[in-house]
């Protein structure tokens, strides 16, 4: 599989940053449509080379190898006039040079291969680190996200440094190539740069959560964007963390990765699920859905030695990649596709590896098996390995990124070799995020006493942070079984397919069954925890249950939590296959006249808009209370009209029976999540309370919080606002006029019509 990609990579693409596997020819940047910030890897330097060089002797090719250097030393230029990622660059390019001189060295020290080697390609590595360096000359010594190769930053020629935003994963994941850089080389600048980047955002974590955000302000350290995950954005910060003191052993770096990884695993991860939350308010959910890169979470799990949750997490995942074939670039809580490209990302298979080199448990071989089977099955053409488009229908996209030669297959590889079918033992270096390969000796490498010990007072080492060391499997898990325990009831909630225990007879009440759930029910919440079922509160209103049978207070409690389970998912899909389409609510009168249209979610109960050919027309207001849970106090201003409401405090239909009461000829339910948008929530319906609604006879729809922020606006604006509710929205090329009310001397039965005017 190696061979396929990499030759149709030199034979069609060579000199060029990539392949492109449908075409089969090179993606030159500036000669193709540009991708937007994807494009910012390419600098014209032959990234998928220069990314490959240590995967070509992991895999035993050492002649390829040596004729690869000599390509890169011959063709390859770092000074173009080209602007790129310093993230992207530094990983890839800076990281692949660094880890192609390490095998040159290993090579050459062997004393049969490399014999001509003298450092050339650690002196191209030191010549793009002063290329880069200058994108750290700013106030707080976080870097610009971008550099100009040939410029610089910041003049008129380079432009770039107008950018005030990067990302924290972009600022965070540089220590690990610019100290074995200054390693390599006895300069200590590349070094001090990535440990006073690092420190900066140490600083700025959030003090209460020792969260960090998504997105930071490089001049004045302000977050921009608040959301605090493992996936990206962020993911590769906190693996730099512990690498970096693996690799240089300083024990600094391994109690701020700790500090971290206590407020990961208190608030951000629910095993198996790993979801965003607000760093100022971490119990509070920021998104429905999970991205792909966080796949290489449960491996650095493993080399914190926090085994089980790595074992949870991985096994949705797995399940999950069964599913859809590969993992999709985003997915939601209950495991659907949200973005449904997939990039040919090697995270997942990075993890399985890592679970496998700690457990020796075969299951995993299952795993990469299953990753080997789907590329060959989907991904691969005859140019290569195409990236996938869309997951759900196997369509391709002409892309084969550099870190799928440079990542998944050195995992691959090392995930089926036995120790002999290795030219070194792996366990004499560390890779980095691209998989790249940096010797554990430059720990002991000499290195500048200029570089500060950045430990402040307060950061007096605790010892406490350092109880986590790697434990041997076969103590942690001394029943085989166990780790099966463990993946058993995760593989349920994702595949529908839950185990059966055998129930011992006349034991226990009846079992709660799923259609007489009520998350609201306190008698019922006591009983899920019995039978060792989770319940997990979404941002979108929505709640996740996942069940851990070793949970379960006893082995009849477990079946009847697995029998719980199976119903619930059946009652989920059916709701699903009963779902009806969006409504909409569009905003008629003036000055929208039917332009503005807002997406929202019908109910399952009350009056079917799908069968009503004109829709419900009428103005609205707020009721009072706001939440509609008691009896309407202005009742009078909601007769006859469409009430607004808010989320929350009681259920949907009893809101819903309140403005009925009220005299009230529809109703408009708004999400109370600030932010909540149908641009990133799935819409649903809203359920009713469990008894009949037979009695509800009108409309009810439901708004996010953003949508329904448009309507509170207009009326705030405009007073009288009139809506029409419908299926789907009418033709906006006809102006829908407001009521007019006509004049009593028109001798009609009616004082007001409605009145279309046609747009010509």
């Amino acid at each position: 599989m190696f061979d396929h990609a990499y030759q149709n990579y030199m034979d069609h693409a060579y000199p060029a940053d990539e392949l492109m596997p449908l075409t089969c020819r090179g993606r030159v940047r500036g000669l193709e449509p540009s991708r937007g910030d994807v494009d910012d890897a390419l600098g014209k330097f032959s990234l998928t080379l220069i990314d490959t060089l240590d995967t070509l002797v992991l895999l035993n090719k050492t002649t390829e190898f040596e004729a690869a250097v000599r390509r890169v030393l011959s063709d390859v230029r770092l000074d173009n006039d080209i602007v790129v990622s310093v993230f992207e660059t530094n990983i890839r390019v800076l990281g692949g040079l660094l880890g192609g001189h390490s095998m040159a060295v290993m090579l050459k020290e062997g004393g049969q291969h490399m014999q001509w080697y003298q450092d050339e390609l650690l002196h191209m590595a030191k010549d793009l680190g002063l290329r880069l360096l200058p994108a750290f000359n700013t106030s707080s010594g976080l870097p610009y996200p971008r550099v100009n190769l040939k410029y610089g930053v910041r003049g008129p020629e380079t432009r770039t440094g107008t950018e005030t935003d990067t990302c924290t994963a972009c600022a965070g994941t540089i220590i690990l190539e610019f100290a074995a850089l200054s390693r390599f080389t006895g300069d200590p600048v590349f070094e001090a740069h990535a440990r006073r980047a690092l420190d900066f955002l140490w600083e700025k974590r959030q003090r209460n959560s020792n969260l960090v955000g998504t997105t930071i302000n490089i001049h004045s350290g302000e977050w921009v964007r608040r959301d605090s995950g493992v996936g990206a954005g962020i993911d590769s910060y906190y693996e730099y963390l512990l690498k970096a003191y693996i690799l240089l052993g300083d024990d600094l770096f391994l109690e701020r990765f700790n500090i971290h990884y206590a407020s990961i695993m208190k608030y951000i991860s629910q095993p198996p699920l790993l979801l965003d939350v607000h760093i100022h308010k971490p119990l509070l959910p920021a998104r429905t859905w999970m991205d792909s890169l966080l796949a290489f979470f449960p491996g650095l799990q493993v080399l914190k030695g926090d085994i089980r949750p790595a074992i949870e997490t991985h096994e949705m995942l797995y399940q999950v990649t069964k599913k859809h074939n590969f993992l999709p670039e985003a997915f939601t809580t209950d495991f659907r596709v949200h973005w449904a490209q997939h990039p040919l990302r090697p995270e997942f298979a990075e993890s399985t590896y890592f679970l496998y080199k700690a457990t020796g448990d075969p299951y995993y071989l299952e795993a990469g098996r299953t990753i080997l089977d789907n590329l060959n099955r989907f991904a691969r053409v005859p140019c290569g390995f195409a990236a996938m488009k869309d997951v759900r229908t196997g369509s391709h996209e002409d892309r084969m990124d550099s870190f799928f030669l440079a990542e998944m297959f050195k995992y691959l590889f090392l995930l089926f070799a036995e120790a002999e079918d290795l030219p070194f033992d792996v366990e004499d270096y560390i890779f980095t995020t691209e998989a790249h390969l940096l010797p554990l000796s430059l720990s002991t490498a000499p290195h500048s006493s200029s570089i500060p010990s950045n430990r402040t007072s307060e950061e007096e080492l605790d010892d406490s942070n350092f109880d986590w060391t790697c434990p041997n499997t076969r103590l942690l898990f001394p029943d085989p079984a166990y780790p099966g325990n463990l993946r058993d009831p995760i593989r349920s909630a994702v595949d529908k397919s839950c185990p059966r225990f055998t129930r011992e007879p006349g034991m226990g009440r009846p079992p709660l069954r799923a259609q007489d759930f009520m998350a609201n029910n306190p008698e019922h919440l006591e009983l899920l925890r019995r039978m060792g079922v989770s319940l997990i509160h979404l941002k979108d209103g929505r709640v996740q249950l996942v069940q851990h049978a070793t949970q379960a207070v006893s082995a009849v409690a477990a079946e009847d939590g697995v029998r719980f389970m199976q119903e619930m998912m059946e009652l989920s899909s059916q709701q699903q296959k009963e779902q009806l389409p969006p409504r909409a609510i569009q905003i008629v009168s003036h000055p929208f006249f039917g332009r503005v249209v807002l997406t929202a979610g019908p109910a399952q109960f009350g009056t079917d808009l799908s069968k009503s050919s004109t829709g419900l027309r009428g103005f609205v207001t707020v009721a009072e209370p706001y939440s509609g849970c008691a009896e309407i106090t202005n009742a009078e201003y909601v007769r006859g009209h469409i009430a607004l409401l808010q989320r929350g405090q009681c259920m949907f239909a009893e809101k819903a029976r309140h403005i009925q009461k009220a005299g009230a000829i529809g109703g408009i339910v708004i999400d109370d999540n600030e932010g909540s948008s149908s641009d990133t929530a799935p819409l649903f319906q809203m359920a009713g309370d469990g008894r009949s609604t037979d009695d509800i006879t009108m409309p009810l729809l439901f708004l996010f919080h953003k949508e329904g922020n448009i309507l509170l606006e207009a009326l705030k604006e405009y007073r009288e606002v009139e809506v029409l509710l419908s299926d789907k929205a009418r033709d906006r090329g006809v102006t829908l006029l407001p009521h007019i009310c006509l004049p009593k001397c028109y001798n009609s039965s009616l004082s007001c019509l409605d009145l279309n005017l046609q747009l010509l």
